[in-house]
């Protein structure tokens, strides 16, 4: 199967836009871990957990090893075909553009759904933003009581797609009004002036994998499904 493509595409043709991130984190229980004690990667967990991400037919194989905190260039279109993977014990990570969206869709919604089915005692957190000359971002904190929160939208601008409530997320992580001043949001603002990935990020606390250079990560090249390679065909190409 590895010679099959889904891409109309050729690979050298340049990219519009840029990925600024594009991760899900599962992190499952007890919720004790940090960033600082965790193992290091295990590269067989990350290989096993993007092969059975939504948006990957099948992993044809790692390219190399990556800090968590180096996000991956997109350039042309070949490089639409790497995603970052991490196991690092109690916590699993992806960064995969084919979450990328432009308000079209919930991409990252949908996945994060079909993770919380498989993972249904796990904290799972997900934050993309794309640039498009403009960013678009989607967000969500998803908890084991089945408390949710999604935001999607264009920062600064009408209109957004909310579903939850942020407030039953502060409730149920104990989060207080100085965390939430800490990291400047304010819930009661317009949903386009929320920087929403810090704030579902509280989920994660000091357990975020993303933010460091000493937790690395697998860089897989994939295939992704025939249905994500057509979304990012219309997402990353100027008439594509």
């Amino acid at each position: 199967m590895t010679n099959i493509s889904f891409w109309t595409t050729p690979a050298d043709r340049m990219v519009r836009g840029g990925m600024g991130r594009c991760d899900i984190t599962v992190l499952q229980p007890p919720f004790t871990a940090t960033a600082h004690t965790l193992p290091a990667n295990d590269p067989a967990r990350a290989v096993e957990f993007a092969g059975s991400f939504g948006t990957v037919d099948e992993v044809l194989g790692e390219i190399e090893t990556r800090p968590a905190n180096q996000t991956l260039f997109l350039g042309e279109r070949a490089d639409l075909d790497q995603i970052q993977a991490g196991a690092w014990g109690p916590i699993l990570g992806i960064s995969d553009p084919a979450l990328g969206d432009d308000g079209n869709d919930t991409p990252l919604l949908y996945e994060v759904g079909r993770l919380r089915e498989r993972y249904p005692d796990a904290r799972i957190v997900g934050r993309v933003e794309v640039d498009y000359g403009e960013s678009h971002t989607e967000d969500i904190v998803w908890l084991p009581d089945g408390t949710m929160f999604h935001a999607s939208g264009w920062p600064g601008m009408d209109p957004w797609e909310l579903t939850g409530d942020p407030h039953a997320v502060v409730a149920a992580l104990g989060i207080t009004g100085d965390m939430l001043e800490d990291i400047d949001v304010d819930l009661d603002a317009e949903p386009e002036e929320v920087e929403w990935s810090a704030f579902v990020g509280l989920a994660l606390g000091d357990a975020d994998p993303w933010p460091w250079t000493h937790l690395e990560t697998s860089v897989l090249k994939v295939r992704h499904t025939e249905s994500y390679t057509h979304r990012m065909e219309r997402l990353y190409f100027i008439g594509g």
